[in-house]
């Protein structure tokens, strides 16, 4: 039976270059999940890779077909975007190993939609101060950059990334992002001992 790695962390820990870079080289076949959103789509991504960008009624009608394994709704500054993971033929767990990246809470739900055995988490850290400093460079970038957002992101994860939500959730192991091709690295060590 195959695993379904699961790569999270707060904003601007990395998370999202470590997912990418791993695909790249991928040494182990691994699938790629893509998550759904409602959120516009940021300069510099593209359709169907980083996420599948689809309108509130797409949502809707993937909700009342009974497709979605989960769903996380947030009230940004710019109105409510949903982010959520669909049951849509993507997953094959008898003949594949896949790697997949989203947030705490959409780890838990996808662990209780597959079963504990079959989620490996990956949990990427890095010193608030840094991802803060990462999160202001990044969105410099924007050609109309989102500051209010990007603070509201960085305080949110604080809450949902709590000490006592990563305990619950069953995460013990920590990749630290201190370097990142030394992250890379053990992250990509760390997958080959459970495949293999």
């Amino acid at each position: 039976m195959g695993k379904i790695f699961y790569i999270m962390g707060k904003s601007s820990s990395g998370k999202d270059t470590i997912y990418k870079r791993i695909l790249e080289k991928n040494r182990y076949q691994l699938k790629r999940i893509v998550m759904y959103t409602t959120r516009p789509i940021r300069e510099g991504e593209t359709d169907g890779i980083e996420y599948i960008f689809v309108n509130d009624n797409r949502f809707l009608y993937l909700q009342n077909e009974g497709k979605i394994i989960e769903a996380r709704s947030y009230q940004t500054t710019y109105g409510e975007w949903k982010y959520f993971t669909v049951n849509d033929d993507q997953i094959d767990l008898k003949r594949n190993n896949y790697l997949m990246i989203g947030t705490l809470e959409s780890f838990i739900k996808t662990k209780k939609y597959y079963g504990n055995e079959l989620i490996v988490p990956i949990y990427i850290e890095v010193e608030d101060g840094l991802r803060l400093e990462r999160a202001l460079t990044r969105e410099r970038q924007q050609t109309f950059p989102k500051y209010e957002e990007m603070c509201r992101r960085f305080l949110a994860d604080q809450k949902d990334f709590s000490e006592d939500k990563i305990v619950e959730a069953g995460i013990s192991k920590r990749f630290q992002n201190h370097n990142l091709e030394e992250c890379i690295i053990e992250v990509s060590n760390y997958i080959n001992q459970v495949v293999n």
